[in-house]
């Protein structure tokens, strides 16, 4: 049985970090002490769910979060500091400190800790999130106890939902640039001024022309899109925000 720890203090432990090729400790009290603090904990680095939804959500409405409170988002898992660095690369989850509970320490402590040896993982983490006031567990929202890997409740989403349900999410933004681009880097400050942020989608790198056509039914750059609707280039922009 998962245990429900809301009202109850986070256990007090040391992580090993590494942060420039330098060892690192890092502590609760430090992370913790007088913030208000969102943490998701998810079973592993690179694996499907944790990559493609989990830490990506909460990294997308980060400053939604600090706009209703939130001091920092943690993402714990049991894994060593050089994988979830690896990890924090390759996700570039710049809005998202990552925290690696080696030792499963901290993991034990809030009572989350599971033994996933049928996937050869040994221990893990049990997949929640929860919101933590000044290292005291206010709320946790935990996945059913099921067979596999549940998804239903440690979302972002929820989480926003119960620090406000009024918070107002931010709008997608795709931006299709190629370099060298004027026009582009026209579009990037339009869209900078907005407060908008966006994924910058660059021709021959993280695309091709093909995709680009297919795509907006365009062959020039930029092409933006704003909550899944085609905008244009950056004349098209500005006269969306009434520039």
């Amino acid at each position: 049985m998962l245990n429900n720890k809301e009202g109850q203090t986070i256990p007090a432990v040391t992580f090993a970090t590494r942060d420039n090729d330098q060892w690192v400790n890092r502590t609760t009290e430090e992370l913790f002490a007088n913030k208000t603090v969102v943490v998701f904990s998810l079973p592993g680095a690179f694996t499907p769910t944790c990559s493609s939804t989990h830490l990506p959500r909460f990294n997308e409405l980060a400053n939604t979060f600090k706009a209703n409170g939130v001091d920092d988002i943690i993402c714990m898992s049991v894994n060593d500091t050089f994988v979830m660095n690896a990890w924090a690369a390759d996700q570039e989850a710049g809005n998202i400190t990552l925290i690696p509970d080696g030792n499963g320490e901290f993991t034990d402590g809030m009572g989350m800790l599971v033994d996933k040896n049928d996937l050869g993982f040994g221990k893990r983490s049990w997949r929640y999130s929860m919101l933590v006031k000044n290292g005291v567990v206010e709320k946790m929202f935990i996945e059913p106890e099921v067979d596999g890997d549940p998804f239903e409740v440690s979302d972002a989403d929820t989480m926003l939902e119960y620090i406000n349900p009024e918070a107002k999410k931010p709008e997608a933004v795709s931006l299709f640039t190629k370099p060298g681009c004027p026009f582009c880097k026209k579009a990037k400050e339009l869209l900078t001024e907005q407060g908008l942020a966006f994924e910058e989608i660059v021709l021959g790198k993280d695309a091709s022309l093909t995709s680009l056509k297919a795509i907006s039914g365009n062959e020039t750059v930029p092409q933006v899109f704003i909550g899944g609707k085609l905008i244009g280039g950056s004349e098209a922009l500005a006269q969306h925000f009434g520039q």
